[in-house]
């Protein structure tokens, strides 16, 4: 994978989720330069006039710091997806998310982490969460891996359904706050089946833990599927498939949710 990718040209279909699938856990060939630090950046602009204007924008930054002579790595991760038709929200999401972990040279490594995220579509107006996995390697080589890793974190929820963009009924709705410890648990791996096409896939479970573990049982599963074809040396395309499935949300939304996206990228 090259170091510095600049998406072209992107299609977007159906409802866009936050993804949490990082360019570093992705299966790359090793750069045989040292560099303290990768950036990657995805954008996207749409703008057309029908009735009213229609403005879609879309934006994902990456940037991986390497420390410790690569044998950490300090991930800054920002994320926005938002789409007006005239003054009227359509769509308007993202989340920021900062990670501080081994750069898989290690079989077991903490894994800590800090996100901040919203949804006005979905009524989350913020969610702040922070704690900290430990990973285990079970394989690495040059053509697969995986990964897997258990442990905590500590979220708190604002949910309000007057929030402008809120794709919902919201008669006799209220805000509410949650402060929710969950057991978190992940699986990763990536295959390289041959030089034009690898696969990355992560899963997330993320089970509450408050009121006594009443609502253990209706955990948060998070799933991220991405093919990359590598046409040529500097073009690829990628599709990616991702969800969210939760059944434990204070308001009456969809459980689940997922997103499609068809990526052309130009790399140097």
């Amino acid at each position: 994978m090259n170091k510095h990718p600049l998406t072209f040209f992107f299609v977007t279909c159906l409802l866009g989720i936050q993804a949490q699938v990082l360019n570093v856990d992705r299966t790359q060939s090793n750069d045989t330069v040292f560099r303290r630090n990768k950036l990657s950046l995805n954008f996207g602009f749409n703008m057309d006039k029908q009735r009213r204007n229609l403005v879609q924008f879309a934006a994902q930054i990456e940037n991986d710091f390497f420390l410790k002579k690569q044998r950490t790595v300090w991930i800054l991760l920002a994320n926005t997806d938002a789409s007006f038709n005239g003054k009227n929200i359509l769509e308007n999401n993202g989340y920021f998310q900062t990670r501080y972990r081994d750069n898989d040279t290690r079989r077991y490594y903490p894994d800590f982490y800090m996100q901040y995220q919203w949804n006005a579509v979905w009524g989350l107006q913020r969610r702040a969460l922070g704690g900290c996995n430990l990973r285990f390697r079970f394989w690495e080589n040059r053509k697969d891996d995986l990964y897997a890793s258990i442990g905590a974190f500590y979220e708190y929820e604002k949910w309000n359904p007057s929030l402008s963009g809120f794709g919902f009924i919201k008669d006799s709705l209220k805000n509410v706050e949650r402060y929710i410890p969950r057991l978190n648990s992940s699986l990763k791996t990536s295959i390289k089946f041959n030089d034009a096409i690898d696969l990355a896939a992560s899963s997330f479970v993320q089970f509450p833990m408050n009121q006594k573990f009443k609502n253990f049982i209706n955990p948060r599963w998070i799933l991220d599927l991405r093919v990359s074809f590598h046409v040529t040396k500097h073009f690829t395309v990628q599709v990616q498939y991702d969800h969210s499935y939760d059944g434990y949300r204070p308001l009456p939304i969809e459980d689940y949710y997922y997103n499609l996206n068809v990526g052309f990228l130009l790399g140097f």
